[in-house]
């Protein structure tokens, strides 16, 4: 019989927690914003312009200005209709004051609320910004007065202030991050934010996005780079009156007070499409658009826009989806749908054609989406998110609804212009027969142990667990590091495999090429991955930590982003469920006397400890320069021990940005390379070089 008490202390009413008001947030801001960490950092931001965005979306707004302010808070900005400020019946509260401290209100759950359409469907958004934040200051415009209302920690501070100023209109929202819940960041980076607003400009075609940086260090990277832009105007010899013009107007400006960006793009969808794909060649020029489908409709109050291009150099595909705006990370009904019509369309219209014969089977999806770059948004009026985070759309209905409006743009193109039909026939058909050889000559090099079943590699040295959620697989830069790293290693639960020297550059390769490929091929092996474009398989997955390992130099770099291409081209899910890491080994060893020793990681640490130390005895620095350097003790000390080593997870924040830089850098295409070099050379700080 089990006791009523443990520890004497009885389980009763008394022990049942209730969390009022904001306190859920606070108290597990996991479950609002995803984490803690610099993505739930900056998904607060994305909240209130995501507000901003759905006043664009009703047609109420065409400006939003974002503000990062010197003392570390940021502000948003719009021209919409302002949040309403009289008293709620219900909270009697303002409306402003229920609508920031009240989970789940707001003017975003359909019937006859304040939006048509909207992304901020669970009312939490802003709410959440304001209990995470320590402070919160926001500003509406409305109906000919200003309103202000000033928070801390979720809690409001005194009452509404209301003066009369018939120029106001609309909302500004400003916050500083709370630093007791963000506790490794709460510092905004430049580029996460410009990714995000650059999307939004692109889905909300004609509202301008502005991103302006007030931070000391954003100024003096400002003038740097119009310095170094009005250096190279004046190097270039510029021949035409025109560029001399220019370059005599460049050379005049003033120096930046701060970093400012503007984003807009009147083209919309079309635009963003044609950005992603610049850098590729069309699979087809015989239509309009170079083989552009452009598939916009509504159905049953769903709007769907998709756009959808072919490329011949590219062998995957890239889909980015979007629902109201926000960006479903991990997709959902709508691209599901897209997918199902995209593979259902290309066989049909390839049997209607004669292409594909009675007895052949069909194409499967993966072969028809080769080379594919697609784009959807769809505007649903009651979404069903999945999470406050909103990664995935789960309205089953809107499945079927992107499938016939995308199926019937389509079949369009492909009976007006049959070659571009015939090309994506015969870039399915190559893609399967490339599967094929592939196929045959990874079975061809496969090497089955004796002793089990599991196909594995001569030179990887296994661990003993056979737990992959325990296990981590230390992927290595020559036979000399690896050799230290077998030495140092936890034998149970750490396995090592050595590569020599650099592996294929998959990007330039076609499929039955990597197979070929004895470092690739061993490294397949070695992780349980299947056939390049078969779906991901996590439970084949050996190693649930996969660790690049390179030496600190450029040759190491070189690897490393061999390496990651590799894995986002084979295996994007790898990267995007958070498998793969890198390696922090360290580049210095400081010794001071017979008591002092430490080991530090980049040059900024080894001049902060320099200064700190005293100057006798002279301190004594060991440079490695390689891992192989490294006794075994070392090794295991720095870089692989769990309790001390730094390891960085390897993220995609976004997607197609990421896709559009391997295309240009690892491609086969120099000049688009060249270009990419000269355009960015003026924003390179020479402190970021890593020598």
């Amino acid at each position: 019989m089990m006791s009523s008490t443990v520890g004497n202390k009885a389980y009763g009413a008394d022990q049942i927690t209730v969390l009022e008001g904001l306190e859920p947030v606070r108290k597990r801001p996991g479950m609002y914003i995803g984490s803690t960490g610099p993505k739930g950092l900056h998904h607060l931001v994305f909240e209130v312009v995501d507000n901003s965005i759905d006043e664009a979306l009703a047609g109420h707004c065409d400006e939003i200005l974002i503000i990062i302010h010197p003392d570390g808070s940021l502000s948003v900005q719009d021209n919409g209709r302002g949040i309403p400020c009289e008293v709620h019946p219900k909270t009697g509260r303002s409306a402003l004051e229920t609508v920031l401290t009240v989970l789940h209100a707001g003017g975003k759950f359909g019937g006859d609320s304040g939006y048509k359409v909207s992304g901020g469907l669970h009312g939490v958004g802003v709410s959440v910004v304001n209990a995470l934040s320590e402070w919160l200051e926001v500003t509406v415009g409305r109906d000919g007065k200003r309103h202000e209302l000033s928070f801390a920690r979720g809690k409001v501070q005194g009452d509404l202030r209301t003066a009369e100023d018939a120029a106001a209109r609309g909302t500004y929202v400003r916050f500083l991050p709370d630093a007791q819940i963000f506790k490794t960041q709460t510092e905004f980076e430049w580029d996460k934010l410009a990714g995000r607003l650059d999307e939004l400009a692109y889905l909300n075609a004609g509202v301008r996005l502005v991103l302006r940086d007030l931070r000391p260090e954003a100024r003096e990277r400002a003038i740097a780079q119009h310095r170094a832009a009005v250096a190279a105007a004046a190097d270039g010899d510029p021949k035409g009156e025109e560029e001399k013009e220019l370059a005599r107007q460049l050379a005049a400006q003033p120096l930046p007070e701060y970093r400012e960006k503007a984003f807009y793009h009147k083209g919309g969808l079309e635009e963003f499409l044609d950005l992603l794909c610049e850098d590729k060649q069309p699979l087809s020029t015989d239509s309009p658009g170079d083989g552009l489908v452009k598939a916009v409709g509504t159905k049953a109050g769903v709007e769907v826009e998709a756009c959808l291009r072919w490329s011949r150099d590219m062998y995957s595909d890239m889909l980015i989806s979007f629902a109201n705006g926000i960006k479903t990370n991990d997709g959902g009904s709508h691209l599901d749908g897209l997918k199902a019509c995209v593979t259902r369309t290309v066989n049909a219209a390839g049997r209607k054609a004669g292409k594909l014969k009675e007895g052949d089977a069909n194409l499967g999806g993966d072969f028809v989406r080769e080379g594919l770059t697609a784009i959807i948004n769809v505007k649903v009026p009651e979404p069903e998110f999945e999470g406050q985070t909103k990664n995935r759309l789960g309205n089953p209905e809107v499945r079927s609804i992107v499938d016939s409006i995308v199926a019937e743009q389509l079949n369009s193109i492909f009976e007006w212009h049959p070659k571009v039909l015939a090309a994506v026939l015969d870039k399915a058909q190559s893609a399967a027969a490339a599967a094929a050889a592939a196929r045959a000559a990874r079975d061809l090099v496969r090497r089955k142990s004796l002793l089990t079943s599991t196909v594995l590699p001569g030179k990887l040295a296994d661990c003993a667990s056979k737990d992959p959620f325990r296990s981590e697989i230390y992927v290595v830069e020559g036979d000399s590091a690896a050799g230290s790293a077998k030495q140092g290693r936890d034998r149970e639960s750490q396995a090592i495999l050595p590569l020599r020297g650099k592996i294929l550059n998959i990007e330039k390769a076609a499929s039955e090429k990597i197979y070929q490929n004895n470092e690739l091929q061993a490294l397949i092996s070695a992780l349980g991955l299947g056939i390049k474009g078969q779906e991901f398989a996590e439970s084949n997955l050996r190693y649930h930590k996969i660790i690049i390992m390179t030496d600190a130099d450029v040759d190491g770099s070189h690897i490393r982003i061999l390496l990651l291409t590799f894995f986002y081209r084979y295996q994007r899910e790898l990267i995007e469920k958070g498998f793969v890491y890198v390696a922090c080994p360290p580049l210095y060893k400081v010794t001071q006397g017979r008591g002092f020793s430490k080991y530090v990681f980049d040059q900024a640490e080894l001049d902060a400890l320099l200064k700190e130390l005293p100057a006798s005895p002279a301190p004594q620095l060991q440079r490695f320069k390689g891992l192989g350097e490294m006794m075994p003790t070392q090794l295991w000390d720095t870089t692989m021990n769990p309790e001390t080593r730094i390891l960085k997870r390897v993220t995609v924040e976004e997607s197609a940005l990421a896709d559009k830089l391997l295309t240009v850098l690892m491609g086969d295409a120099v000049a688009p390379r060249k270009e990419f070099i000269s355009t960015h050379a003026a924003e390179l700080d020479m402190e970021d070089l890593d020598f």
